[in-house]
């Protein structure tokens, strides 16, 4: 990996908030290979962002997940435009927010938290497991149909993580293509081909349908509760009350979006990356007791979540830089999983990894709730590729999305030979 570009330490931190610069791996990870060698808390001003600090080193994004009272995701847990931010904050003033649980602190988060927590516990992804081979084995047959070629994002890659998380939740397979667009919508804002509309209204137009269709299927779920993840939401209590119909739709879009966005990129960035490396392709497939390390170091590969923001609750210093009380952090994964002083040789694809400390779930108390089911199904998808694959190349060029928060490959075409 080059890291000749020349760029200057602000054009370098700039670029964490240009949603173009994560379409381009070379431009992003030469800056921000920058910002860690030269200013690992820089202050970034940007033009339609208010001020932030971005956190680049692994130790020091551990350190601000560490302490989540002196951080707090409120009132700022996403690097949006100054403009959206207005209005949620005029959102939260007049109780419309959207709260998922990225955007709660304790006490609240963790009770909400533990709304869903049994649903992703070990029992309940063994007993998942069987139903996420079953969804592997289709959609790599689903390839066979293909006849050798596909886009392996928008054909596969998209399809086989939706099925399993709305499965989850209980939705009927007919909403699917609907969830799948709405989510490209919310996450592809920033994306000429994934975006609704260009503006911030369009933006919240997004949410508001997600909100209708949410606050649809609690009316079903209360009026007639079944075996259901979807069930469990609508019908969970808080303090003896049941959760608002803004935080019940919250929590449904939070499982319905994250939980297949993010795996699709990895499996999707995963494939890639064996493409990309042959050797490290033919290990795999010659010992498949790394599924487990490949499956991780694909995670980190990706790091399909690049970034949450925290706010300071008091003045204080991150790596002897001082950050004033309500001041924000920007803790770039993206960054901290490239960090030359805690992974061997960062650029390099190895399978084998280990150890391999990647922060891509996060940290701490806001570790990703469904991050077992992203490594069963990454797993799983690979377990039952490999055998099966004789051959693989690209067919194209593959095409990331632009996005300052979650996103990977939109497009990646592929010719093989499957049996």
């Amino acid at each position: 990996m080059s890291m000749s570009m020349s760029l200057s330490v602000d054009e370098a931190g700039r670029a964490l908030a240009d949603p173009a610069a994560y379409a381009d791996d070379a431009r992003l990870h030469a800056a921000l290979a920058l910002l860690r060698r030269e200013a690992p808390v820089h202050r970034v001003e940007s033009p339609g962002y208010n001020p932030f600090w971005a956190i680049t080193r692994h130790a020091d994004v551990m350190e601000v997940e560490r302490d989540n009272t002196l951080f707090v995701n409120a009132p700022r847990p996403l690097l949006t435009t100054a403009e959206f931010d207005a209005i949620r904050r005029e959102q939260r003033a007049t109780g419309r927010e959207l709260r998922t649980l990225v955007h709660m602190d304790d006490p609240q988060h963790r009770v909400v938290r533990a709304i869903g927590a049994d649903w992703f516990r070990p029992k309940a992804m063994r007993a998942l497991e069987p139903r996420v081979r079953e969804l592997a084995r289709r959609y790599v047959d689903r390839m066979v149909e293909h006849g050798g070629a596909c886009d392996f994002v928008t054909q596969i890659g998209v399809h086989y993580p939706l099925y399993v998380i709305l499965s989850l939740l209980g939705l009927p397979e007919s909403d699917f293509p609907r969830m799948l667009k709405l989510t490209q919508e919310l996450f592809g804002g920033a994306d000429e081909e994934l975006r609704r509309g260009a503006g911030v209204q369009e933006q919240i137009a997004t949410l508001m349908d997600f909100f209708a269709y949410f606050r649809a299927l609690t009316e079903s779920r209360r009026a007639t509760p079944t075996d259901d993840l979807a069930s469990a939401i609508a019908n969970a209590r808080v303090d003896g009350e049941p959760l608002s119909d803004v935080d019940t739709a919250s929590y449904y879009v939070i499982i319905a979006t994250a939980g297949h966005d993010t795996t699709s990129a990895t499996i999707a960035g995963g494939l890639h990356a064996l493409i990309d490396h042959p050797d490290q392709l033919d290990r795999l497939r010659d010992d498949p007791g790394l599924l487990p390390a490949a499956a991780e170091e694909m995670i980190r590969w990706v790091t399909p979540v690049k970034g949450f923001m925290r706010t300071a609750t008091a003045d204080t210093h991150i790596a002897g830089v001082p950050i004033a009380e309500g001041e924000s952090v920007l803790l770039s994964y993206p960054s901290a999983n490239r960090d030359e002083d805690v992974f061997a040789d960062p650029f390099r694809f190895d399978v084998g990894r280990d150890p391999n400390r990647h922060l891509a779930f996060g940290f701490g108390v806001h570790f990703c709730l469904g991050a077992a089911l992203a490594r069963m199904e990454t797993r799983a998808f690979f377990a039952e590729l490999l055998p099966r694959l004789d051959s693989i190349e690209l067919a194209g060029d593959p095409e990331l999305s632009a996005t300052t928060f979650v996103g990977g490959l939109k497009h990646l075409p592929i010719r093989y030979t499957l049996t």
